[in-house]
């Protein structure tokens, strides 16, 4: 059987997803990215033919997304933008707003009627709201990352945070702690910042149902609540929305291979 690869290599984790010539999954893996990108993405796609029982002789092509992308040792590099609006139109066909929190950059992206990108915005020159930013903001509290967002659900009277700057922030729920604020509060208060943050980033591209959740991020279930009371809206989310990005590479590496077959 031929099968086909997607890697996308995101600042904190390297997602791999390989498809077969029907475009059904076949196998998945994430791993740490670490200092070695292109290491990453070899690692990642191992570990996913490993987990499938693929040999990786099998994979006839590969496309690479993500920052790391043009380190990959792919056939084909493409954009986050494309490869997160397919993934998520994979599953969710009726999709027309992509909302993607990944680990250093927040993206919104407009889908049109054939699947296309219409318009997206990018939140990539501050790490505010991203998964990094959860990240440190976590450990400033000293819990365990994933306790954030459910932390968060305890509370009804969040504690305000006024900074969006992760060096400053992580300074202003360390100055609320020292002052005795709930830790709860403080969660609640953070979820309910960056979703007001993330909600402008969507107005830009204009929010247009159905809305799809990508990235890592889309896992705290915490940030989802926040946002949809925000928004007064709900999003599709999948078990492995942190995959899409990997997944849309992967579509589309094999479309691409169909079409040079042809």
């Amino acid at each position: 059987m031929t099968y086909f690869a997607g890697v996308d290599i995101g600042s904190m984790a390297t997602k791999c997803v390989i498809v077969n010539a029907s475009g059904d999954v076949a196998a998945s893996a994430v791993v740490a990215t670490g200092a070695r990108v292109s290491v990453a993405a070899d690692t990642a796609l191992a570990a996913a033919a490993g987990a499938g029982g693929i040999d990786l002789a099998q994979v006839a092509r590969s496309a690479a997304t993500g920052y790391g992308r043009k380190r990959a040792n792919a056939d084909w590099q493409i954009t986050e933008i494309t490869c997160h609006a397919r993934g998520a139109i994979h599953y969710f066909p009726g999709t027309r707003t992509v909302l993607d929190i990944g680990g250093q950059d927040t993206k919104a992206i407009r889908i049109g009627a054939s699947g296309e990108v219409t318009n997206f915005a990018m939140n990539d020159k501050c790490a505010a709201g991203t998964g990094r930013f959860l990240e440190v903001m976590a450990r400033a509290l000293e819990i365990d990352l994933e306790d954030l967002g459910p932390l968060s659900l305890q509370s009804s009277t969040p504690q305000i945070i006024s900074s969006f700057c992760t060096v400053f922030g992580e300074t202003e729920v360390i100055s609320h702690v020292a002052n005795g604020a709930v830790v709860a509060d403080i969660a609640l208060g953070l979820h309910q910042a960056i979703s007001h943050r993330v909600v402008g980033l969507l107005k830009r591209v204009g929010v247009e149902s159905e809305l799809t959740m990508s990235g890592g991020v889309s896992r705290n279930i915490g940030m989802r609540r926040a946002l949809e009371v925000t928004l007064g809206t709900s999003f599709n989310v999948h078990p492995d929305a942190q995959l899409f990005g990997a997944l849309g590479a992967a579509l589309i590496g094999r479309d691409r291979a169909m079409i040079d077959t042809q």
